[in-house]
């Protein structure tokens, strides 16, 4: 009470809420949890391995190759973060790494093999009329030409492990007419390969997801697969050498 006999008068409110902001309010009122956070841009999915663990808490096993198979068909896509927030997943949950690795293989292969039917059924009109859509630009066509041209087999092995390479080399492959017998086995050994080593790092890196979100927001996704390939030439190249003559 004041001198006037008056109760102290009430803070003065805040702004009407908005009504676009009612039905956050009112899921703050029913639960404690934080406010939600603007939704992940497309750019940057592929350093958000705690959201990627969500979906794969949802589909379990075969999300480990649901990212690959779309971004292997033409669609630009973060394959290699799912098959890690995968094998991460597993590795926290004590189920199988080969079975991660077995759908990673799977889904590698099946999109590599709808890639190359576009590529085979569209030809160059095709991957020229959709190229804006698939982030080729006509540089980019006239180089890989030339590459597929040059090491053939190689390169439908090497593309796995190439940024770009991965999502439209098939349609290339399929372009370029290349017996499709041919192309199927060298996918699949690239893809085979492409899922160990995605596979066993996110399945080695899975009990700190902490160390490993900060390893790909250090260097990305491809610098991580630079590194493991590195690694893994290394313990090859040892492992010939000692070797008896």
């Amino acid at each position: 009470m004041n001198r006037l006999g008056l109760a102290p008068s009430a803070p003065p409110s805040a702004s009407p809420t908005p009504p676009h902001e009612w039905g956050g309010q009112i899921l703050g009122l029913a639960s404690s949890a934080p406010p939600s956070v603007e939704p992940t841009p497309l750019h940057e999915w592929g350093g958000q391995i705690v959201d990627w663990a969500r979906i794969v808490d949802v589909l379990g096993y075969p999300s480990a190759g649901l990212g690959i198979l779309i971004e292997s068909s033409g669609i630009p896509f973060p394959g290699e973060a799912l098959l890690l927030a995968a094998a991460a997943w597993a590795a926290a949950r004590h189920h199988s790494l080969v079975l991660v690795i077995f759908f990673g293989f799977l889904g590698a292969t099946a999109g590599a093999d709808i890639g190359y039917l576009l590529g085979y059924r569209g030809g160059r009109p095709f991957v020229e009329r959709f190229g804006a859509f698939l982030h080729i630009r006509p540089d980019h066509l006239a180089r890989a030409e030339l590459f597929f041209a040059r090491h053939g087999d190689k390169a439908v092995l090497a593309a796995r492990f190439f940024l770009g390479l991965r999502t439209w080399g098939s349609m290339l492959a399929g372009m370029s007419r290349m017996p499709f017998w041919r192309f199927q086995f060298f996918s699949a050994l690239g893809g085979l390969m492409w899922a160990i080593v995605i596979g066993v790092a996110g399945y080695v890196l899975g009990s700190n997801l902490p160390l490993l979100e900060t390893i790909i927001r250090d260097i990305g996704i491809g610098g991580l697969t630079v590194l493991l390939l590195i690694v893994l030439v290394l313990v090859v190249a040892q492992a010939r050498a000692s070797r008896p003559r």
